[in-house]
């Protein structure tokens, strides 16, 4: 269903929805047709309209040299780029996507039994991933407004805690914590703990730098912030992410191998490189997400369903129904939607795709609802 943004295609077609946008037809809309036997894929968040046109550019670059592991310079390049990007010393940079690694590092650095605080239902990868090695998660449920529960979430800390894991904006639920609030929870808790912030989604938000917990990291307390260019930067088939770091943690985390250049691959560098430099490009992203949001979000206020604040590409809201039945309808009509999110077993999760996939999925919802309904 996705189609591949090239230079060319961008030269033929000029604006849709955004006016002076450079995005094309085919980005923005992809006409879909009931009983096609296509499927409308808006299950895993994924950036439906594509990454920069540049990095296509950048990967046809590299693509002589495919041979060659990924070098140090090239990688060292890459993270000086982050760096100024981020306002922080290129020590402090550590690439990858390594919240897999993280969880091994914290919990096996002191031997097993040691505590993971993070809220549930969440996203899972850093908590199983130091499991594997000893560590015991210890979940803390969503607040009423569906958001990370900061009194919660310290009152669990203790001398037993390796790593305090939040995402901000969370995921399922698409909610970001207030910022006053959040960056003193942050200061606080920090004293105690490392404090890892996954904002893989927060660049979704206008002001997302206020919003960043990048700046604690700054001032040197111990908060990691992860970021991944799988989401508004379209890189999902070429994964790759970085986290900055307190330097000395950086300086041991590099000692373990984590973050090294041959990891990475070669082009993954190049696409990120170039997705980065794109600002404008993240900027219609933006922009169309939050206007597509908008419409998901109008949808679901017609037909009473209770919803969250999602600061997202993706809305979590309550059909009434359990969620698996659902997802079976919706596959049948032609849409995949998130996997269940216990315990909230009547809440679904739906990525916002482009503009004619939502679209259509709305339609299908409708009708869903209505055959639920008429079942019950």
């Amino acid at each position: 269903m996705q189609s591949v943004l090239t230079r060319r295609s961008l030269l033929k077609n000029s604006s849709l929805a955004l006016g002076a946008s450079f995005f094309p037809t085919s980005a923005i809309a992809t006409p879909h047709a009931q009983g096609s036997g296509e499927i409308i894929h808006l299950n895993l968040n994924e950036n439906a309209f594509g990454p920069s046109p540049n990095v296509e550019v950048a990967l046809r670059d590299e693509l002589p040299r495919l041979s060659r592991y990924a070098d140090a310079k090239a990688a060292q390049a890459f993270a000086e780029q982050i760096a100024a990007y981020e306002r922080v010393s290129v020590e402090q940079v550590v690439l990858g996507e390594i919240l897999g690694e993280l969880g091994l590092y914290f919990g096996s650095e002191k031997g097993p039994g040691g505590e993971f605080v993070y809220s549930t239902p969440g996203y899972l990868a850093l908590i199983n991933a130091a499991s594997r090695v000893g560590g015991v998660g210890v979940a803390v449920p969503l607040n009423e407004k569906y958001e990370n529960d900061l009194p919660a979430l310290a009152a669990k800390v203790n001398d037993k805690t390796r790593a305090l894991y939040l995402i901000n904006p969370h995921n399922p639920t698409g909610t970001i914590s207030e910022d006053n609030a959040f960056k003193k929870f942050l200061r606080d808790v920090s004293q105690r703990a490392p404090v890892i912030v996954d904002e893989a989604y927060l660049e979704y938000t206008p002001d997302f730098e206020t919003h960043s917990a990048v700046s604690l990291t700054r001032e040197g307390a111990n908060v990691l912030v992860f970021r991944t260019f799988d989401k508004i930067h379209g890189l999902a088939g070429l994964p790759i992410g970085y986290t900055l770091v307190p330097r000395d943690l950086a300086v041991t985390l590099r000692k373990q191998g984590i973050g090294d250049a041959e990891s990475l691959g070669r082009l993954n560098i190049a696409a990120a490189s170039a997705a980065l430099a794109d600002t404008s490009h993240v900027r219609q992203i933006r922009s169309i997400t939050i206007d597509e949001r908008g419409k998901w979000i109008s949808t679901l206020e017609e037909l009473k369903l209770p919803h969250t604040n999602s600061h997202t590409n993706f809305i979590f809201f309550n059909s009434g129904h359990p969620q698996p039945e659902v997802t079976a309808a919706m596959r049948a009509r032609g849409v995949d939607i998130g996997r269940s999110f216990p315990p909230y077993s009547n809440w679904a999760r739906i990525t916002i795709g482009k503009v004619d996939e939502n679209s259509f999925a709305q339609q299908q919802l409708r009708q869903v609802l209505n055959e639920l309904s008429s079942r019950s």
